[in-house]
């Protein structure tokens, strides 16, 4: 066991001296940039087209079925949110209504004014 570890040591010591001289005897000048930028563009588009290929499509019965979920859902919320739209208009009408019979313009036109800074009428 130990020996296996001194050996992989080593091949590993003597793999970074190689690696080492070839950097030392090649030429420190990099390639162009619009070379590298190309190389760059080429292998991002190999990739697209390698995880375009991993794409699964679903058949046309989870097609089906995951539409009629959506527009259920979507008939709900719209519903829930009709509700919630007449409800607060008809308590904004009863206020109106009941600053109305208070009797006086003031408190009518003080209604009014309260009720359109928070609605926005």
């Amino acid at each position: 066991m130990a020996d296996e570890k001194k050996t992989k040591s080593v091949e590993t010591s003597k793999s970074n001296a190689k690696k080492n001289d070839k950097k030392a005897n090649s030429p420190e000048k990099k390639e162009n940039f619009f070379k590298r930028m190309g190389k760059k563009i080429a292998k991002f588009f190999k990739d697209v087209k390698g995880e375009c290929k991993k794409i699964v499509w679903p058949d046309r019965k989870t097609v089906l079925k995951s539409t009629w979920v959506v527009i259920v859902i979507v008939v709900i919320f719209c519903a829930v949110l009709w509700l919630v739209d007449t409800g607060l208009s008809a308590g904004v009408k009863g206020l109106i209504n009941l600053a109305g019979k208070v009797g006086s313009e003031e408190a009518t036109t003080a209604a009014g004014m309260i009720v359109s800074g928070l609605f926005g009428f």
